[in-house]
């Protein structure tokens, strides 16, 4: 296979969660633009990027749920293999956000952001592995992590606590599954020009401090991550396993 040929997905099914919009977005355009069938899920009942994929040629479907809800995570596997026959794919990037002081942090909003940004990603994955497993096929679980998978961030403490946590259950299922053929990885994205940073970027003083600080000199946009999603979805990462990546603009390294 030619180094090139590593990075298609032809005959690949893949799943996008929060793929609507942003960072997910990027991501489902770029697998199927690479070849792959996507399956795509968000919250709101219109979507766009699954119509966008049809019209490269490939299969897709939309499916609306809130993934804070138990339920929606073996509806959102089983439309999956409904729809295309196997999923081959997942990558675990709906998330959501909110800012408050630990100290008043209010209990709703701790539950609701440990749910969907850690459990959900726990229970997806769980499933589309028991899938790949039963089938004996090798597949491809991407995580979307976070730079406060590494730092703990300011008046974010359960979106960090949940991100540290996608760090390490990406290792721990990689330890389990990677003799199995399947690859657990995970993206650490830095600043990006994205619904969760609105707040950050609307900031002037925290805006400049931001950018001073990154390398690259820019917020980063959801095509930054497209390529690296591309990499670790593909056979090119077949021997990367357990691995957080950094698309920071060199944040962690200054």
């Amino acid at each position: 296979m030619g180094i090139l040929e590593m990075f298609q997905l032809n005959g690949k099914n893949a799943l996008v969660t929060g793929s609507s919009r942003g960072l997910g977005a990027a991501i489902a355009l770029a697998l199927a633009e690479a070849g792959a069938n996507v399956g795509c899920h968000g919250k709101g009942s219109e979507d766009a990027i699954s119509g966008r994929i049809c019209q490269l040629g490939k299969k897709s479907f939309y499916f609306s749920g809130d993934i804070a809800n138990p339920d929606t995570h073996a509806s959102l596997i089983e439309k999956t293999i409904a729809e295309f026959g196997s999923i081959d794919i997942l990558v675990n990037n709906a998330g959501t956000i909110r800012r408050a002081a630990a100290a008043t942090f209010p209990q709703n909003d701790w539950d609701e952001l440990i749910a969907v940004n850690l459990t959900a990603v726990f229970r997806l994955s769980q499933l589309a592995g028991r899938n790949m497993l039963e089938r004996g096929a090798a597949g491809k679980i991407l995580n979307i992590a976070s730079l406060l998978s590494f730092q703990g961030g300011i008046t974010v403490p359960a979106y960090a606590a949940a991100k540290g946590g996608v760090a390490q259950l990406t290792k721990a299922l990689a330890n389990e599954w990677a003799s199995k053929g399947i690859n657990v990885n995970a993206i650490a994205p830095g600043y990006m020009a994205t619904d969760n940073t609105a707040t950050l970027r609307s900031d002037p003083n925290r805006s400049r401090q931001i950018l001073e600080r990154i390398p690259a000199g820019r917020w980063g946009e959801p095509l930054d991550i497209a390529g690296a999603a591309l990499f670790l979805c593909s056979s090119a990462s077949d021997y990367v396993h357990g691995h957080v990546m950094l698309v920071d603009g060199g944040w962690m390294g200054r």
